[in-house]
This record gives structure tokens, sequence and C-alpha cells, in this order.
């Protein structure tokens, strides 16, 4: 068979394509709003009291919606998992239990192999949310509660492919996992107990301390130390500053690449000026315990490249710059 000749796509008409479509969905999900009522607080209530977890169920597109919502939920935590629900009936039933939710995806309400769980979910009186386009349906009548996620129109010009509705269940499915977890008093802390794993995790669990250098490795110098020699400590330390500390090794000030540029503007004599006259007293510093991703929002806050680390009396214990975050993946 001879393949089909496409006529190159107008640029125009691609994008008021697309601005159709995102604008259908936009509405779908903005019409959500209208419909929040004791329902969806009956099915937040049911969701908080679960003593086993919410188990998401859905087929086709749904069920790739289903999939997301309950890996949401288990993310911010509420206990979740999917089940496939062909699968169900060839063993995996064994996966609900009686102190479980089911969370039940459908658009149409009448999903042949949702309807068929039914009869398992009132033996073991596990209750049954739906979120649904036709409340009247099948899985309408029989859920404990009903979301409805009717939408006017699909976002497909077709008004076949399940686009706006499935935008329309997951932002519902959304809402209800945010809901829960303000309703848990869910903290960053434990959002980073369960996301360990890549920059997330990075940003939510490595402290300061875990990526500032120590030792000879920190840049120092004090006050009456002529610039020349203060200059020979940055570049030996490589951070682009240098710390400037009393004998105590309390923090005074900081000179950087900055502060350079200023006294060679103004013809300082780097043999004879001190470092206390072009250091920038009471610069920006960071705790050992801060987060690792505070010292990024204090470096672009205040748009510099390092930091001196300090204990709670001040006196300088390490450093870091943005080379440093750039490596522990912070950034």
């Amino acid at each position: 068979m001879a393949p089909v000749t496409v006529p190159e796509a107008d640029t125009a008409q691609l994008l008021a394509s697309a601005r159709r479509a995102l604008n259908v969905e936009a509405q779908a999900v903005q019409g959500l709003i209208g419909r929040l009522d004791e329902g969806f607080a009956r099915a937040c209530r049911l969701c908080l009291a679960c003593e086993g977890r919410v188990v998401v169920t859905g087929m086709g597109k749904s069920g790739h919606i289903a999939r997301k919502i309950a890996a949401t939920l288990a993310s911010t935590g509420t206990p979740a998992f999917f089940l496939h629900p062909a699968e169900a009936g060839h063993g995996d039933l064994g996966m609900i239990t009686r102190t479980d939710v089911l969370l039940a995806l459908s658009n149409s309400g009448e999903t042949p192999e949702i309807v068929l769980l039914l009869p398992h979910l009132k033996r073991l009186g596990v209750p049954l949310i739906t979120l649904t386009g036709s409340t009247p349906s099948t899985l309408g009548r029989t859920a404990a509660v009903v979301l409805d996620v009717s939408v006017a129109e699909e976002a497909c010009p077709l008004n076949l492919a399940p686009t706006a509705s499935t935008t329309a269940t997951l932002a519902m499915g959304d809402a209800l996992a945010v809901a829960l977890l303000e309703a848990r008093g869910f903290t960053k802390q434990e959002f980073a107990d369960a996301h360990p794993g890549g920059s997330l995790g990075r940003r939510l669990l490595l402290h300061v301390e875990q990526v500032m250098r120590t030792g000879s490795l920190v840049p120092r110098v004090h006050p009456d130390t002529k610039l020349r020699d203060g200059l020979l400590e940055m570049s030996k330390k490589g951070l682009g500053m240098t710390v400037v500390v009393d004998h105590d090794d309390r923090v005074l000030g900081v000179f950087t690449d900055g502060d350079l540029r200023r006294a060679l503007d103004g013809q300082i004599d780097i043999h004879a000026t001190p470092m206390s006259a072009v250091m920038t007293a009471n610069g920006r510093t960071i705790v050992a315990q801060a987060l690792a991703a505070q010292a990024v929002h204090l470096m672009e806050s205040h748009r510099i490249t390092a930091l001196p680390v300090v204990d709670a009396q001040g006196k300088l214990i390490g450093a870091l710059n943005v080379h440093d975050l750039l490596r522990a993946g912070v950034v």
C-alpha cells in the first residue's frame, strides 16, 4: 500500500487546536470546584478512618489516572496502591482486606471489570468511593460516596478520546490527596522520608554538614592579615572567598571576589592593607544543621556563591560554595 501524503501542518491551526484543548480541559477542572460538598468531606473522612489502605482501581485510561492517584496518596501520607480490576478476578481480589477503602475510577460508572468487584466489596464491608462522570450509573448508585467528575465535552475534537474527563478525574484525585495531607498534618520531613531518591530527596534530606568543607579546606584569615596573604588563602582554597575570623574563630566578615574588585578599583595597596579594611562585615552565614536547600535559597536571594558555616556561638566550622551544592545534586 502506498504511503498517504500528509499536507504540511499550518502553524496557526496547530496552535489553535492546542489552545482549544487546553481551554476545554481548564474549564473541566474549573467546573469541579462548584461540586465540592459534604460528599467530598465524607470521602476524606473514610480515607482518614481507613485502618488499611486506599485501593485505587480503574480500567484503560482511567487505570493510568488511578495509578497516579494511588502514587500521590502513598507519597503524601495515605497508604495506597493500584489494583488492576481485570486481574482482580484472577486472584488479585485477595489484595483487598476488610480494613481497606476502594477508590474506583470509571467515567461511565459501568466498567464491567469494576462492577464485578461489587459483591466482593459488599461481603467484606469495604466502603466504595467512586469518581465517575455518571452519578446515576451502577457504581454511582452503589458507592458510599460519589464524586462527580463529569465534563461537558472532551478536548478531543471527535468528543471520543478521554482527555478532559481524565484530566478532571486526576485533578479531583489530587484535591483528595491534598485535603488528606493537610488533615493529617503531613510534614516536609515525612514527605522527604517517602522520597529518598533523586533530586527531590536530596533537596529535602541533605544537610549543610554533609556538603560543607571542613578543617584545612576552609579559607580563613585574621583581621590584621595583609590583603596579599588573604588573596593567597583565597586562591589556595578555591572557594572564591575567605572568611575573616578573630582568634577564637568567631566570624567577623568575609572577603569575596566582589570585594577584591572593589578594593582594586580604590587602588588599595595589597601589601599594606589589612583584611579588616576590605572585608564585608557581618556577611551571610549558615548553620551546619540547615538543609542544603536552604543554602541554595540564601545564595540565590543574596546573589552570593559561597557561605561560611558557623556553630551556635558564631564560630567558623566549615564553608561551602555553589559548586559543592551542584556536585551534591541539590541545585
